[in-house]
């Protein structure tokens, strides 16, 4: 973060004090006039009086600086109105395109970057864990579904013995997937089962179904050739689908660490000047002009969540 001051204010005073003390100064001695000591003193009160009063009317407003680390140009529509109200509070909010996901963690921990808003509950605890980093989160932005849509099927009951349903290959989406295949009643998890399940985890097959794990990106495109396919919404969203769609929306909505946050270093947290600020970030997202281009740009592919937790009181 940077404080952007003006430091001419003293210097400015110094400045503009000696120079109408000296001019005072060979006036008197040109003219014969008033040399005594009052006079001497009631001419420099009056100048240094005068130079505070410019100096004051001159001095500009501080801004504050904050630089937040991102991934994908949708994140700049995403946070265009709460840049625009912070500019308004005399915050300047700069986003920082990375291009991969490992990079904002490593920034913000080295104080590359102020904050950063880009991955979920589950990604964060696995890299602090991995890396050992000292950050946490600040705030909820959302959470994007996965449901399950199909060009061959119209619902889920239609689903039979034998079809193909594609689901991504990640560990923590793939999770997510299985659990709305359960939520669908076409497959029974194991109650031991982890929070991220895997193909291993499912203990009966309802409709016995062959489940093929693909790279989340490449889905779409190969929803033709499955019987239904479990989409990232992100991905749905580039390739034209839309929420409606679906023939089984996600379930996983309410699940906290499915939400995306907004992550700050925890030594910034010790500096409330730096609270304060970050609190007015997470505010001005999470705001109804936000909410409305989640709707209305993106089709509900963007949910609230967690608008209600403060977690910079916690």
């Amino acid at each position: 973060m940077k404080l952007k001051r003006s430091f001419a204010l003293v210097l400015s005073l110094v400045i503009v004090a000696a120079g109408l003390t000296a001019c005072g100064s060979k006036k008197t001695a040109a003219t014969g006039g008033d040399n005594t000591p009052a006079a001497t003193e009631a001419a420099t009160e009056g100048a240094t009086e005068a130079a505070a009063t410019d100096a004051t009317t001159e001095t500009p407003a501080e801004n504050v600086t904050v630089t937040l680390g991102v991934v994908g140009s949708v994140y700049e529509e995403l946070w265009a109105p709460a840049k625009e109200k912070l500019a308004t509070e005399g915050i300047d909010l700069k986003i920082q395109q990375f291009s991969d996901y490992t990079t904002p963690n490593n920034a913000l921990a080295n104080g590359e970057i102020d904050l950063n808003a880009f991955q979920h509950h589950i990604y964060l605890d696995t890299e602090i864990q991995n890396n050992g980093y000292k950050i946490e989160p600040i705030g909820y932005t959302f959470i994007i579904p996965l449901n399950l849509y199909s060009s061959k099927v119209k619902s889920v009951g239609d689903i039979k013995d034998g079809d193909t349903v594609a689901i991504p290959n990640d560990v923590t989406n793939g999770g997510r997937a299985l659990k709305v295949l359960a939520a669908a009643k076409l497959i029974t998890l194991k109650d031991s089962a982890n929070f991220s399940p895997t193909v291993e985890d499912i203990e009966t097959y309802n409709v016995k179904i062959k489940i093929k794990e693909l790279a989340a990106n490449t889905i779409p495109s190969a929803l033709p050739d499955v019987t239904a396919a479990i989409i990232n919404g992100n991905f749905a969203l580039d390739f034209g689908l839309k929420t409606e769609d679906a023939i089984f929306a996600d379930t996983s909505l309410t699940e906290e660490k499915y939400w995306n946050l907004i992550a700050a270093k925890s030594a910034d947290l010790e500096d409330q000047t730096k609270v304060d600020t970050f609190k007015k970030v997470v505010q001005a997202f999470q705001a109804a002009e936000t909410e409305k281009i989640f709707n209305d740009k993106f089709g509900g592919y963007f949910i609230k969540e967690g608008w209600d937790q403060d977690l910079l009181s916690k």
